[in-house]
């Protein structure tokens, strides 16, 4: 008998994808939140760079170039704005990551029952914050240096701006990468904290999502949310009455503003199912309607972190176009008569410019929603395969997605242009009460809310647009769900 020997070579097996360094980026919703990482760092590096750039020019003139006022004025207006884009990409990254751990749900306790501890599975899941907050960061900040070059040296062209020897390469720049960077990756572990209530015996189910109910039960949250709106909705009532005496009435309000939104934040899946219902009546009662509608309020967590993001998106603009409206309010009533023409001029430029920064953490919250709409639609593979099984049609299930995003983003508009016209109110009246104008000299002053009508039109056409946008993808991935295929996962 002939022995037979192996050969030398042996073949090593194909490397699974899950072990492959970095392949989890790959998986839905980590480009979306290395996009709105990015977002934010550009945005941060273009303003920084704006605001130096003024700082020069203005250094060089004769008459402005001790002006330490109008400079602080900038640095204030530039950290504000900053910070409102990464707050905003804070809450879209930790939405992002719940619903991402959501569907990870069975993964997770597959893990948990082969002796994996939760906290090694969170502290995973803040590693891949961590990555992607660095990589969005990086690619942010030299786009945004790109980018301040190029308007720059446009401004140099067109405008005729003498060249002052601005450098664009700064290290304060490095600062909202950095910035990016952390909150990323404390957004993601905020996100994760679900990995925490993970069982073992969860890895024989599918990934569920908590229902209605059990949020409803949770009165330390709920208690902690309404606590906080209440306090914060009583600051922002004394800080317009203080306005009338003293504009440090501002001060009061703004912190008033700021707690009654946390807490709007914080007890949004109290708050947005019932909006949501009251939106679920005006698309009629077709099955279609009907199962769009409970889709939407079955699960208020999910469509709570769709909705909060473009919330905080039209609550900005808003307030920024009522505050700025209802400023020419108070000023023509003190003055006793039409507001100067001049001066009403500046306050539109200057209306435009804020809103169009603001825009920017608008875009972030609307690529948040495409995200999870689009996770959403993946995670709910069973169910769409179930309905196509019971003769769904194509045309029904893609109607069935528009209608849920149109849900999501007209019970956050409405939501949001009610919060902004009374944020922006109350603003102005606080800041502006107490001052007197001339001619007439008046004080104190008490308007009502003044509404800018073209600025809420375009909110209104900019939500339709983006209800399609946000569509598309989730439609085309629940079109293409086979029955059987969906069935058998």
């Amino acid at each position: 008998m002939t022995a037979v020997t192996a050969p030398e070579r042996v073949e090593r097996m194909p490397q699974p994808p899950a072990a492959r360094p970095l392949a989890w980026l790959r998986e839905r919703g980590m480009g979306a939140s290395i996009l709105v990482a990015a977002i934010s760092s550009a945005f941060g590096a273009l303003l920084l760079t704006a605001t130096g750039y003024l700082a020069a020019i203005m250094d060089a003139d004769p008459y402005i170039g001790d002006s330490e006022t109008l400079a602080a004025v900038l640095v204030i207006m530039t950290v504000i704005l900053v910070g409102v884009a990464v707050y905003v990409a804070a809450i879209v990254t930790a939405n992002t990551f719940s619903t991402i751990v959501a569907g990870r749900t069975r993964r997770i306790a597959l893990m948990r029952l082969i002796g994996a501890s939760a906290y090694s599975q969170r502290n995973e899941i803040a590693r891949q914050g961590l990555v992607i907050g660095a990589i969005g960061a990086v690619v942010g900040l030299l786009a945004g240096m790109l980018a301040a070059a190029a308007g720059i040296a446009l401004a140099e062209a067109v405008l005729g701006v003498p060249d002052v020897g601005y450098s664009v390469v700064q290290a304060v720049l490095a600062i909202p990468a950095i910035i990016v960077v952390l909150t990323t990756w404390a957004a993601a572990w905020v996100g994760s904290r679900r990995v925490l209530t993970v069982t073992p015996l969860q890895a024989l189910g599918g990934s569920v999502e908590a229902s209605h109910d059990s949020y409803a039960r949770r009165r330390g949250r709920n208690g902690a949310a309404i606590g906080l709106f209440a306090s914060g909705a009583a600051l922002l009532a004394a800080g317009i009455v203080l306005g009338l005496v003293s504009p440090l009435g501002v001060v009061v309000a703004f912190f008033g503003g700021l707690l009654s939104f946390t807490g709007l934040v914080l007890g949004s899946t109290m708050v947005m199912p019932p909006v949501l219902r009251l939106v679920g009546r005006l698309f009629g009662d077709s099955a279609t309607s009907r199962l769009a509608a409970e889709n939407a309020l079955r699960y208020p967590e999910r469509s709570s972190r769709m909705a909060i993001g473009v919330v905080i998106g039209v609550t900005l603009v808003t307030m920024f176009a009522v505050a700025l409206e209802t400023v020419k309010a108070v000023v023509a009533a003190s003055g006793g008569g039409e507001i100067d023409r001049d001066f009403e001029a500046l306050l539109d430029m200057f209306a435009g410019i804020m809103m169009g920064l603001v825009a920017v953490s608008a875009v972030i919250a609307a690529v948040g929603l495409v995200n999870l709409l689009t996770i959403g639609v993946v995670q709910r593979r069973r169910e769409l395969g179930l309905l196509r099984s019971l003769g769904v049609s194509t045309s029904q299930v893609r109607r069935m997605v528009m209608l849920e995003a149109a849900h999501i983003t007209i019970a956050a508009v409405v939501t949001g242009l009610v919060l902004g016209t009374v944020y922006g109110w109350a603003g102005a009246q606080s800041v502006l009460g107490s001052v007197a104008v001339p001619p007439a000299w008046q004080s104190p002053t008490f308007v009502a809310p003044a509404v800018p009508w073209l600025p809420i039109a375009l909110i209104v056409v900019a939500t339709a647009v983006l209800t399609l946008v946000a569509a598309v993808v989730p439609t085309r991935l629940a079109t293409r769900v086979a029955p059987i295929e969906a069935l058998a996962d």
